[in-house]
């Protein structure tokens, strides 16, 4: 029996593939340390074999995707000046096939298959962390924390946080209705649970922000493109404003005081300096990726014995920036910051401009999710993590994706989206 290509790579009409597989994927990323090289090899199943049905379908044109590359190739590139070349060379290779996998998702989902993708995925993840989770406790700040069935409690909540996000998408960006609008309001639920449960100031307050955001730009939407310029330059200073005077007035320590934390975010803001410490070693180019956290290391040893990290492993300094100043020096700061911003830049202009636009509604939201939590978290450096899949979709999409015209929400959902060169 024969199956037609469309029911695998063509985005609006291959639903039945792209939805199972995105939940898959996020399944793979949160558990790959519990299930090991099962779970990667899942994830690399699912969306390798495609460039076998038609490679210049799924690969398309990769002279576009240069800049998308640059942060993985100098990750690869850095073996040949880290201080531990084996550990470097295993994971930028595996950073740079999930960036492969990535723009190949890209290519074949559209963005309401990603959504609804996610809100299964997500249901799917918590639901497993609910049953078989365990509440831990946490020795710096002396509370008892769920951790579900994560090691970390940031990493619940992350995935917590995307379910709030992907199930408002679901229902007032992309208007799901029956089906999927009961599924984004059970995992939105569940979520908001998990999010409660977890104790993470990280998720939660990002989480809010990410919310309004979404919100305030259905109002913004409501305008001509002309006029959502003006709104969007004025909410942005006047947010700059807040924000300042905020800091200023002390709003940061009386929030923080709210979930039962001081001004040191317990104890990441030594953290920081020890890691800014190790960067100034290598400061152009960094140790090599992946090459710090390494047992044995003196450095590492005393600051997991400092952080009561019995395990001596999945361990990092809690920002993206300084994380890879330490491994990839200045280079690799301006380099990701350049793609981030790249990013950030390109989906608000296609949502400020387009008169309609919901897949870079959906993606520049998610993008400033994970630039807020770049400053506490490092959801982008690492392979085999829903941060770095959904960093480099969003990049890809940018990189394609052609400017959608305004259509009805059952036109939306009738007529696949036209197909990307």
């Amino acid at each position: 029996m024969r199956i037609a290509k469309s029911v695998l790579i063509q985005p609006g009409r291959n639903a039945n593939f792209a939805i199972p597989a995105v939940a898959l994927s996020l399944f793979c990323f949160a558990y790959s340390i519990k299930f090991g090289q099962v779970a990667i090899l899942l994830y690399y199943a699912l969306w390798l074999p495609l460039i076998a049905v038609d490679y210049k379908k799924v690969l398309g044109s990769h002279g576009r995707y240069l800049w998308i590359y640059a942060f993985a190739a100098l990750a690869f590139l850095s073996v040949f000046w880290s201080v531990v070349p084996s550990i470097s060379l295993r994971a930028s290779i595996q950073y740079l096939t999930q960036v492969i996998c990535a723009l190949i998702a890209v290519r074949v989902v559209d963005v309401r298959s990603l959504t609804v993708g996610m809100i299964a995925g997500v249901g799917i993840v918590l639901v497993y962390s609910l049953l078989f989770g365990y509440y831990e406790y946490d020795p710096l700040d002396g509370t008892f924390s769920f951790v579900g069935a994560f090691a970390s409690k940031n990493q619940l909540g992350f995935y917590a946080s995307l379910g709030l996000i992907v199930s408002f998408a679901a229902v007032f960006i992309f208007g799901e209705r029956r089906l999927w609008m009961a599924a984004s309001g059970i995992v939105g639920l569940l979520s908001a649970y998990c999010l409660i449960a977890c104790q993470s100031a990280t998720s939660v307050l990002t989480t809010a922000v990410v919310i309004a955001l979404m919100m305030g730009l259905r109002v913004v939407l409501a305008l001509t493109p002309d006029h959502r310029k003006l709104l969007v330059v004025g909410g942005g200073v006047a947010v700059i404003i807040l924000a300042v005077a905020g800091v200023y007035l002390g709003a940061v320590d009386a929030v923080l005081g709210i979930f039962g934390k001081d001004s040191t975010l317990t104890g990441r803001t030594y953290l920081w300096q020890q890691g800014i410490e190790a960067a100034k070693q290598n400061p152009v180019f960094g140790i090599g990726y992946q090459a710090y956290w390494v047992q044995g290391f003196s450095e590492p040893e005393r600051l997991w014995e400092e952080f009561f990290i019995g395990s001596r492993s999945g361990f990092h300094f809690h920002n993206t920036y300084i994380e890879t100043a330490v491994e990839l020096g200045l280079a690799g700061v301006i380099v990701l910051a350049g793609m981030l911003l790249r990013i950030l830049w390109g989906h608000l202009r296609r949502v400020i401009e387009d008169f309609r636009n919901d897949e870079s509604y959906l993606l520049f939201s998610i993008a400033v999710l994970l630039t807020i939590r770049s400053f506490v978290e490092i959801d982008i450096l690492t392979p085999y993590n829903v941060g770095t899949f959904l960093f480099y979709f969003a990049a890809g999409k940018l990189a394609t994706a052609r400017r959608q015209p305004a259509v009805s929400s059952w036109q939306h959902h009738a007529s696949p989206e036209p197909v990307t060169q």
